[in-house]
């Protein structure tokens, strides 16, 4: 596949994440909010990182926390951006991440995380 055909960073929603979820080993989702500083701040640098051949395994995901019912139960006290990687469906990390360094320490977690096999 091109690198021109791939879409960096799709953007979906709580359906949209469980297909995702189930249909690619790994998957990094980002669940942002409107008027949040933070999210603007990292949304340059979480690009950067679906483009970097180094994730080229993983599909990142960018949803609308507001509109997302999977999300608030996620978050509850929590705030946006809010982070979850997840590999073979399951749930392995989620958190607010508040700096590009704390983005990347999680995605290299997901990437070097090996999946069970069957």
């Amino acid at each position: 596949m091109k690198e021109a055909d791939r879409q960096r960073v799709i953007t979906t929603d709580d359906e949209g994440l469980r297909r995702y979820t189930h249909e690619h080993l790994k998957v990094f989702a980002k669940f942002t909010s409107d008027n949040c500083a933070i999210c603007e701040l990292l949304a340059p640098p979480f690009a950067k990182f679906a483009d970097d051949e180094e994730f080229r395994s993983i599909v990142f995901l960018r949803l609308a926390s507001e509109e997302s019912p999977v999300a608030r139960k996620l978050m509850q006290e929590k705030v946006a951006p809010f982070f979850v990687s997840y590999c073979q469906g399951r749930l392995l990390e989620c958190d607010t991440l508040t700096t590009e360094a704390e983005v990347q320490a999680m995605l290299q977690r997901l990437r070097e995380f090996l999946p069970q096999s069957h």
